[in-house]
């Protein structure tokens, strides 16, 4: 596809030199974010995650888990999984920054399946903000453990937690879950913390930010036999550098990139709206042009993801809806859609920024510009993955 830039034909009043006029409501946060920063070509250079020329076939692990590798269409490691699987299979602390689809799911548990393996009493904690990330992981997993007798489960709120109950009776190698549901578990003496050798938190910014941080806490005082702790993101928030030296030991530090740049994989452009144009019909005139087959629109509120997806639909654009208010079922099949091709479309609010893994995402729009820059980097990341090139279009009012 022709990126923005490029496409004189789209005449919608954008002036790079022309500043947004704002137009805040009583009480309604106001993004700070320049758009300027949202205009970048992309520039793959391989750099990103993929792909080193280091063989899976040279780690000293189990036979089983490399055909699984090899099933998945792996040949040779990215950049952050060459930089720490070796390190986390002799057991040490690692803080591991690399963009989304770079490969880090797979960096902290193939060390984890491979303990497991040599340990029957090993038991790993993965902790991550979204319910969607922490099914990922899960799948994942069984993906790369099959034919082996290793089990996982994955423990996230909006599920029967009769359900937990029921799983958590059975011995468990690698515990998956949402901080909520986990804590809840534990508070009812069902799920006991301190056996739990091994921490993963996934997306650790989120994790350490004012939302979360108490419950990590809660479950790091909790795992009193903690041996080795993996934190991963796409993004490193310096003001969390105290909590980082807090939680990790002598750490190996791997940044693939500085943990405030967004890919180098997608080409990133906005469209400026003149006062008084039809917003939504400029996100329509967009489906107009080629290319745009598998998309995902991101918006700041609830309400206006269920508008914007609903106007779709009635504009014969197919698009699904997730976020907070529907429940976990829902979201599952939703996903499960897109993936499937079904919809052409996901509306989301920032509950897909991070554990959405979609392949060959064409586009991220950001129907409205991002309240931060870090969430702007977790949402351009569900596109431009395994080292494709994505567009990512951001509407600045």
């Amino acid at each position: 596809m022709q990126t923005t830039r490029n496409n004189k034909s789209r005449s919608t009043g954008r002036n790079r030199n022309q500043r947004p006029q704002a137009r805040p409501a009583k009480n309604k946060k106001v993004s700070k974010l320049d758009p300027n920063l949202l205009i970048k070509a992309a520039q793959p250079s391989g750099q990103e995650g993929f792909q080193s020329k280091t063989p899976f076939a040279g780690l000293p692990i189990h036979e089983k888990v490399l055909q699984n590798v090899a099933a998945k269409g792996y040949e040779n490691m990215t950049y952050i999984q060459e930089k720490s699987i070796q390190g986390l299979l002799e057991g040490r602390d690692m803080l591991g920054i690399s963009n989304t689809g770079s490969g880090k799911t797979a960096a902290f548990l193939i060390p984890i399946i491979e303990h497991a393996l040599k340990d029957s009493k090993f038991e790993a904690l993965i902790v991550t903000p979204t319910r969607e990330l922490a099914l990922q992981i899960e799948e994942e997993f069984k993906s790369l453990t099959q034919g082996l007798p290793l089990r996982s489960a994955t423990f996230i709120g909006g599920t029967n937690i009769n359900t937990d109950v029921k799983t958590l009776s059975r011995k468990l190698n690698v515990i998956v879950g949402t901080p909520g549901r986990l804590l809840d578990l534990a508070n009812r003496r069902l799920l006991k913390f301190q056996t739990i050798q091994t921490l993963v938190l996934d997306e650790f910014d989120r994790m350490l930010d004012m939302g979360f941080v108490n419950d990590v806490k809660k479950i790091i005082a909790g795992m009193t036999q903690r041996k080795q702790t993996m934190l991963f993101s796409a993004t490193l928030e310096p003001s969390q550098k105290n909590l980082i030296d807090g939680i990790l030991r002598n750490p190996i530090q791997v940044k693939v990139n500085n943990g405030g740049t967004s890919s180098e994989n997608v080409d990133q452009d906005i469209i400026r709206v003149p006062e008084g144009k039809d917003k939504f019909g400029m996100l329509t005139d967009l489906f107009q042009e080629e290319g745009l087959d598998k998309v995902i629109i991101f918006t700041e509120t609830k309400r206006l993801a269920d508008r914007v997806s609903k106007k779709l639909n009635q504009n014969g654009i197919r698009s699904g809806l997730i976020h907070g208010n529907k429940s976990q079922n829902n979201r599952n099949r939703t996903i499960d859609e897109f993936k499937n091709g079904d919809t052409r479309v996901l509306v989301a609010t920032d509950v897909a920024a991070r554990g959405i893994d979609v392949s060959d995402v064409t586009h991220v729009i950001n129907y409205q510009l991002p309240m931060t820059m870090d969430s702007y980097i977790h949402r351009i990341g569900r596109t431009g993955r395994a080292g494709k090139t994505g567009v990512a279009i951001t509407f600045v009012d």
